[in-house]
C-alpha cells in the first residue's frame, strides 16, 4: 500500500519533476516508510512506500528494469503474487526481490494488459514503456485503490489522491455542476470519471488506459460483473450456496493474510467483521488484534456497539482495543479528517474510521475490514422495496436519494443548477443496462460497482491511509464478488437481508451476533446536530469568508432552524451534507 504520482508530457518537453515531487510529498501519509522518483524525458514518476509484502529495499519504487525497458509506480497489494511469480519463473524470468511489485512489472512485460484478469488484489499502477514511449495505467476491478487524473493539451498528471494533484499546480479548481448534482442527490456519490472539480477526473474501476507520448489515448473496461446463476447452478439449494459462499470467503480471508507484518481486524460487532475474526482464527492466526470505536449517545441513539464487539473479542480471545470518542474530539478532528479525503463524503463513518485508524496504526500496519458484504448480499433495507416494485428505479430513488430534483433546485443557487436530473438519469440508465434482469440485481449491480466504490471503499482507503494503515477487504475478493452475483435474490433478501451470508456465518461465529438488529459505526452527534456541534456547523456555513455562492440562503436558514426535521430518506442530516462540502472545500484551499 502506497501512494503514486506522475506526469507525461505531450509537447516534447521534459516532465516537470518539481511538480511531481510536490504531488508525491503530499502523499507522504500513504507511504511513510520510503520514497523515490524517476524522470526520463517526457515521463516522471513519484512514489511513497508503505512496506508490507517485502520489507527490503529490493521492492523500492519507482521500480526500474532497464533490461525490460519498464518503469513502475504501484499502489496496492497483489495477494496471489507467489503463484504469478512461479508462472513467470517458468517462463524464464528471474527475480531479485521478494514482493509483489516486481511480479507486477514482469507480469506486464510477459502478458501486457492480459495480466489484469490474472491479478487477485487491489491496485492502481502506472507503467512507462521506454522503447514504445507510452504510459499504461490501470485500476482494480472494484476501485479499491484510487487513481486521479488531470489532463491538459500539454500533459497528463496522475496521483493516488485528488488533493495531491492540486499541489502540482496548473489546475483550475472550479466545481463541476453535474458532479454537484450527484453529490447532493446521490448520497454524495460522484460516479467516475467525474469528481467535484471540473479539472480532475478519476480512472473508473476495472479500466486501463494507454497514453502515447503525443497524447493519443486508448481506454478499455477490462472486467464487468454479470448477474444470475450459471446453467449448472439453477437448481442449487440455499445450503449449496451457503457452502460455496463460506468456502470463497474463507479463501478470501486467508489470502489476505499474506504480509510480512501483523494483520488486525476492524471489529464493529456486526456479522461481517465478526465473521472475519472467526475465519482468521480458523486458519490458525494467533495473537490477533481487534479494534472497535464508540461515540457519545445523542438524540436517543446509542453511540457504540461494544456489547457485540466485546462478545466476539472474548469468544475468540483476541487482543482487543476499545476506543471511545467524545463530542469535543469529533469537532477538533473533523478538519483533519476532511483534509485527508480525496472527495467529500457525508457518511458519519468517516470520522469513525479516521480516529480508529489513528489508534490502529500504533499497533499494526494492516487490517482486514468487512466492507462490501451489504452491497453484495443485499444487506440494506431498500433491496426488498426495489425487488417488489413495479418501477424498480423509482423505488430505489425514493429509498436512497437524498433529495428530489425540486429540493435540489431549492438548495443550490441558480448558476449551479443543471438543466437535467443528472443523478437520476445516471441511475435510470444504469438500471437499463443488460446483464442484470431481476430488479434486485439491478440495484445490487449499481451499488456494487458504483456506490460501493465511491462511498464505503473510498472512505476506508482515505481514512486508513491518512495514518499509513493498509485496509484489506476480503468480501471484495473478485471470486467472492462474482459468486455473490450468481446467488439468486431469493437466497439474499430473507432474514432481514444477507440470508445466505448469515447462514454461512452460523457455521463460524456465535448466533447472538447474527440474530441482532443491523448496526453500523454510529456517530449520533453528526446525525442529530445539536449543541456545540450545531454551533460549529452554523459558523462553518455562515462565515462570509467561506461563502462560495453555492447554497440558497433561504434553504440554509431553513436547515439551520430545524436540523432535526430535515433528514434524508437514509436518516442522514441534509444540513450536515452542506457543511461537509463546505468543510472539504475549505480544507483543500478551494
Amino acid at each position: 500500500m502506497c501512494g503514486l504520482a506522475g506526469e507525461l508530457r505531450f509537447d516534447h518537453q521534459p516532465a516537470d519533476l518539481a511538480a511531481v515531487e510536490r504531488i508525491t510529498h503530499h502523499l507522504a501519509p500513504r507511504g511513510p516508510d520510503a520514497w523515490g522518483f524517476h524522470s526520463q524525458g517526457p515521463i516522471a514518476l513519484g512514489h511513497r512506500r508503505l512496506k508490507i509484502m517485502d520489507l527490503s529495499d529490493g521492492s523500492a519504487q519507482p521500480m526500474i528494469d532497464n533490461q525490460l525497458g519498464l518503469s513502475l509506480a504501484f499502489n496496492g497489494a497483489i495477494y496471489n503474487y507467489p503463484e504469478l511469480r512461479a508462472e513467470l519463473e517458468a517462463l524464464g524470468y528471474a527475480f531479485y526481490s521478494g514482493g509483489d511489485t516486481e511480479v507486477l512489472l514482469k507480469g506486464f512485460h510477459a502478458w501486457g494488459e492480459a495480466l489484469l484478469p490474472k491479478l487477485n488484489g487491489m491496485f492502481a499502477f502506472a507503467i512507462w514503456e521506454r522503447d514504445a514511449q507510452r504510459l499504461f495505467i490501470a485500476r482494480d476491478r472494484l476501485g479499491v485503490k484510487p487513481l486521479y487524473l488531470s489532463r491538459t493539451g500539454q500533459r497528463l498528471r496522475f496521483a493516488s489522491a485528488l488533493p495531491a494533484l492540486l499541489k502540482g499546480g496548473d489546475i483550475n479548481p472550479i466545481l463541476d455542476p453535474v458532479a454537484l448534482n450527484h453529490y447532493l442527490n446521490f448520497h454524495a456519490v460522484v460516479p467516475a470519471p467525474r469528481t467535484l472539480l471540473a479539472g480532475i477526473e478519476k480512472l473508473p474501476p476495472a479500466t486501463w488506459m494507454r497514453i502515447e507520448a503525443d497524447g493519443r489515448t486508448e481506454q478499455k473496461t477490462w472486467w464487468t460483473l454479470p448477474y444470475g446463476p450459471h446453467a449448472d447452478e439453477m437448481n442449487l439449494t440455499l445450503e449449496d450456496w451457503r457452502d460455496r459462499v463460506l468456502d470463497s470467503t474463507r479463501e478470501a480471508v486467508a489470502i489476505r493474510q499474506r504480509a510480512a507484518v501483523d494483520v488486525g481486524v476492524l471489529l464493529s460487532g456486526g456479522v461481517d467483521s465478526s465473521m472475519l475474526v472467526g475465519l482468521l482464527r480458523e486458519v490458525g492466526v494467533e495473537n490477533l488484534s481487534t479494534f472497535s470505536i464508540g461515540f457519545q449517545d445523542a438524540g436517543g441513539e446509542r453511540g457504540d456497539e461494544f456489547q457485540y464487539s466485546d462478545l466476539i473479542a472474548k469468544h475468540y480471545g483476541t487482543q482487543h482495543h476499545q476506543l471511545r470518542i467524545d463530542e469535543k474530539e469529533i469537532i477538533e478532528q473533523l478538519p483533519a479528517a476532511f483534509r485527508a479525503m480525496s472527495e467529500p463524503m457525508v457518511s458519519h463513518d468517516c470520522i469513525a474510521f479516521y480516529l480508529l485508524s489513528r489508534e490502529v496504526a500504533k499497533h499494526c500496519k494492516v487490517v482486514q475490514s468487512g466492507q462490501g458484504a451489504d452491497e453484495l448480499f443485499a444487506g440494506y433495507h431498500w433491496y426488498p422495496q426495489v425487488d417488489g416494485a413495479s418501477d424498480p428505479y423509482a423505488a430505489y430513488r425514493e429509498a436512497f436519494f437524498d433529495r428530489s430534483y425540486d429540493d435540489y433546485a431549492a438548495t443550490v443557487q441558480p448558476k449551479w443548477l443543471t438543466d437535467n436530473d443528472a443523478a437520476g438519469d445516471f441511475v435510470k440508465a444504469h438500471f437499463a443496462q443488460p446483464g442484470a434482469d431481476a430488479a434486485v440485481d439491478k440495484a445490487l449491480r449499481l451499488d456494487s460497482t458504483v456506490m460501493l466504490v465511491d462511498d464505503p471503499v473510498k472512505r476506508v482507503d482515505n481514512m486508513t491511509m491518512a495514518w499509513g494503515l493498509e485496509a484489506r477487504t476480503p468480501f471484495l475478493d473478485y471470486r467472492l464478488v462474482e459468486l455473490s452475483a450468481r446467488v439468486p435474490g431469493k437466497f439474499k433478501l430473507p432474514d432481514g437481508g444477507k440470508q445466505v451470508l448469515k447462514e454461512a456465518a452460523r457455521l463460524v461465529i456465535p448466533s447472538e451476533v447474527i440474530d441482532r438488529k443491523k448496526g453500523y459505526f454510529p456517530v449520533p452527534g453528526l446525525k442529530h446536530l445539536q449543541g456545540d456541534t450545531l454551533n460549529w456547523v452554523r459558523e462553518l456555513l455562515l462565515d462570509p469568508s467561506q461563502d462560495r455562492g453555492l447554497f440558497n440562503p433561504a434553504m440554509l436558514d431553513r436547515l439551520l432552524t430545524d436540523p432535526q426535521g430535515q433528514l434524508t430518506p437514509l436518516r442522514g442530516s441534509k444540513l450536515w451534507q452542506l457543511a461537509a462540502l463546505n468543510l472539504w472545500l475549505s480544507e483543500q484551499g478551494i
